[in-house]
């Protein structure tokens, strides 16, 4: 596709270029939106190993929609990769993180949604540690 371009803004380590690929694409990775949404206690544990920040650029959005976005991916001790476009999950996230680096205890996120203040019958996501 033309027009549609992933760099990696940030990152917890440095990576070799099979991970950039792989962390670019986000096709198989789990929306955390929709994983939060779909379990029946409205929350998702993530044992966090590494994250990653996407600036995305994209000719091809719709009438409206930003051609220029960020994505975070949260990749688990399991493998699998989050995607959520969420700052206030993130922010939450990174707080946890850059404290928790380093630790030998061990901890996890809750992910779940808290309703807005602004938007009436909607709600962000964010986290909490666990």
């Amino acid at each position: 596709m033309t027009g549609y371009t992933v760099t990696i803004a940030e990152a917890t380590r440095e990576l070799t270029a099979k991970e950039r690929v792989a962390l670019k694409d986000t096709s198989n990775a789990v929306s955390l939106d929709t994983a939060v949404d779909s379990a029946t206690d409205g929350k998702v544990i993530i044992k966090p190993a590494d994250y990653v920040v996407l600036s995305i650029h994209n000719d091809n959005a719709k009438e409206g929609e930003n051609k220029d976005y960020t994505n975070y991916v949260i990749v688990a001790d399991d493998g699998t990769k989050y995607v959520t476009g969420s700052d206030a999950f993130f922010s939450s996230f990174k707080n946890i993180f850059d404290e928790m680096k380093g630790e030998t205890e061990e901890w996890a996120i809750e992910c779940y949604k808290k309703p807005s203040k602004n938007f009436t019958g909607k709600g962000f996501i964010t986290c909490s540690i666990i």
